[in-house]
């Protein structure tokens, strides 16, 4: 198993990589927990894509990639269950890369996703993604705010009804049905009726820009919550 800083044959690493680097013998020191299809998502100079977690360790993490990393960036990485990591690149070899944490982490506080609910969470990309929602006979453009293999978050200036079915076309996915989960006009959270794979919706959004800080403006029409 590879560690965090030590090159794997053909391995390519940030261009001013000329400074020493802990030995693979040195990262291999700290415990290590076997993490297969942990999904996480790798914030890239301010842009959030999934990865996968093959491996972790108090000094660093093993991913799987669905698009190359640019050098130099600054990155760091976040749980599903929102906690937030600095990280350095300290190899790069195809569809995997090593990550070293910035500052010291919790590992225990690192593997527990869920924060004591009992259920793991799905990791949703914030993104900038314009589309045309249908309902009934009528479209009408939306504005997504955030997106996962089961649902998405999106503002819309129609009123929408809560399980209600409709249908989300956009540049970058295909078409998609989804049924209102809930409501905070002009926000909506919808679950899709056909989950995405990973890769899939990865390599689709691999690209797409963070959203701005703006909030959603108009009067609460229901609950707020999680649609994903």
């Amino acid at each position: 198993m590879d560690s965090e800083g030590q090159d794997p044959p053909g391995a390519s690493g940030p261009p001013d990589a000329g400074s020493p680097a802990p030995s693979g013998a040195d990262l291999r020191g700290a415990p290590r927990f076997a993490l297969l299809l942990r999904v996480a998502k790798l914030v890239v100079n301010g842009r959030e894509r999934f990865c996968v977690i093959r491996d972790a360790s108090a000094t660093g993490l093993k991913v799987r990639l669905f698009a190359p990393l640019p050098h130099p960036a600054d990155l760091a990485i976040e749980m599903a269950n929102g906690d937030r990591h600095r990280i350095e690149c300290m190899w790069n070899a195809n569809d995997h890369a090593g990550l070293r944490f910035v500052e010291p982490i919790a590992l225990d506080r690192l593997m527990d996703e869920a924060r004591g609910t009992g259920r793991r969470r799905h990791v949703r990309l914030r993104v900038t993604l314009a589309g045309v929602l249908t309902s009934g006979k009528e479209a009408v453009p939306v504005s997504f705010h955030d997106i996962s293999q089961q649902g998405a978050s999106f503002d819309s200036d129609k009123w929408l009804l809560i399980n209600e079915l409709i249908k989300i076309e956009t540049d970058v996915l295909p078409p998609v049905f989804a049924k209102v989960r809930w409501r905070n006009h002009p926000r909506y959270g919808v679950i899709f009726e056909q989950t995405f794979q990973l890769e899939d919706l990865a390599r689709r959004c691999a690209d797409l820009p963070a959203p701005d800080s703006a909030q959603p403006k108009g009067k609460t029409g229901g609950q707020q919550g999680n649609a994903t």
